[in-house]
């Protein structure tokens, strides 16, 4: 690892509280906390790690009005905000270690921000289905990848429905690192050739992402390879939280009142919290938007344990493959951003899922996977409730592109008949 360990930021245990400086978790690596740390199969992570900056010094050097003047889609223009090393250089600050030519090669679109609206409703999107490998995964595939680069590390292991491998994957081909990316058998298909076009080392799994999670994780410990798998990988949380900085400038810090946001792990809801969170730290915002956790009724462990109190794992099945996850690793850092916010969980059909996936593409021209449609279907859902005032302002997340999962767009595109020319001609009625 680094021999360089930076010292502006922390780790705090999400479980028992307890506080680490950056050379004790990553001089000898841990990636749950040493105290309580668990990564029981098939269940969800204890010790989550959450990482910590001076806000009080940023305060002094980092005004909201300087803030929303930087490009979105580009962390490294205020990297005190992440667990990286970095130097000042003719009075500029930059990551240590990366030039400006491999920065380039990994950076967001300029904006990825859509003001319309849907449904006669107004709303702001998020659509991460332009980015670099077509997904909101990107986030946290390039600060996990920076992390190598600097620690020179060259390989790196994740477990993944589909999007996260193939965000891993392609970060990897940008910056000549090996990725070796696990993925249950009934990945689809066009993920997986999107993985082993990038170049990764590709392990089909017998079983479903939970199964698959957990055997990456025990290989990957035993050889010794960096490991990207969710949550349990803190950068994971922390490369998702730059969705709320890019919000926070692109609405030059009015944020909605609302976010929807698709849930299987809960790292993209624990990622926009921990950005949240800091804005509130900083002085930015002086309130959480409601966070609305949207999963499908058959993976809905989140909405389960929100009404009881209690995990109990079920195995589960979705046509929303890339929120398919039994055991979501990052449960208890969801609950704490649904409670934390004011926000709820709710559950969508298979079917409704469909039907959003179906209306973006007709009224937007955006294609969506149907993960990314969950958030349409669960704001509909929400909307049709008698306390919704239709005066809310609403983010939507599109969290990934249509055609990663052609099987799920083949269900309400059927393939229309083929006419020779001359029965073209006939079915027109022409000459």
């Amino acid at each position: 690892m680094n021999k360089n360990l930076s010292s502006h930021y922390i780790y705090r245990c999400f479980s028992c509280e307890k506080r680490y400086s950056a050379a004790e978790i990553e001089e000898v690596p841990h990636y749950l906390c040493p105290a309580c740390g668990r990564a029981a199969k098939k269940q969800p992570l204890q010790g989550v790690l959450w990482i910590e900056y001076d806000y009080d010094m940023l305060r002094n050097v980092l005004s909201a009005e300087q803030f929303c003047s930087l490009p979105q889609g580009q962390f490294w223009n205020y990297p005190q905000l992440w667990p990286l090393d970095f130097s000042r250089q003719g009075g500029k600050l930059s990551l240590s270690g990366i030039d400006p030519d491999t920065l380039a090669r990994v950076a967001l679109p300029a904006n990825l921000f859509l003001h319309t609206r849907l449904i006669g409703h107004p709303v702001l999107i998020l659509d991460d289905t332009r980015n670099p490998t077509l997904s909101y995964k990107d986030r946290a595939s390039t600060l996990v990848a920076f992390k190598a680069v600097q620690n020179d590390i060259s390989e790196i292991s994740v477990a993944s429905t589909g999007n996260a491998g193939s965000s891993l994957a392609g970060i990897c081909a940008r910056l000549g690192l090996q990725a070796q990316v696990w993925v249950p058998e009934n990945i689809p298909e066009n993920k997986r050739l999107q993985i082993q076009a990038f170049g990764a080392t590709l392990h089909l799994v017998k079983g479903d992402y939970d199964t698959t999670f957990d055997i990456c994780l025990e290989v990957s410990g035993q050889i010794g390879w960096y490991n990207r798998n969710t949550a349990y990988n803190p950068l994971t949380v922390e490369g998702k939280k730059s969705a709320a900085y890019d919000l926070f400038i692109e609405t030059g810090g009015q944020l909605p009142d609302y976010i929807f946001v698709p849930v299987g792990d809960g790292v993209i809801l624990g990622g926009l919290y921990k950005g949240l969170w800091e804005l509130l730290r900083l002085g930015w915002i002086d309130k959480f938007p409601r966070l609305v956790a949207v999963q499908s009724e058959g993976s809905d462990a989140l909405v389960r344990y929100m009404d009881s109190g209690r995990f109990d794992y079920q195995p589960a099945h979705t046509i929303a493959d890339s929120i398919s996850a039994g055991a979501p690793r990052n449960l208890y850092m969801a609950v704490r951003a649904l409670d934390d916010s004011g926000g709820e969980a709710l559950t969508v059909s298979d079917e409704a899922i469909m039907e959003a996936q179906e209306l973006i593409a007709g009224e937007l021209g955006i294609l969506v996977e149907p993960a990314a449609a969950a958030s349409l279907a669960g704001f509909l859902k929400l909307r049709d409730r008698q306390d919704w005032t239709g005066n809310e302002t609403v983010l939507l997340l599109f969290t990934g592109h249509g055609l990663k999962d052609v099987a799920a767009l083949q269900q309400w595109n059927d393939k229309p008949p083929v006419r020779s020319p001359e029965q073209w001609k006939e079915f027109f009625k022409v000459k």
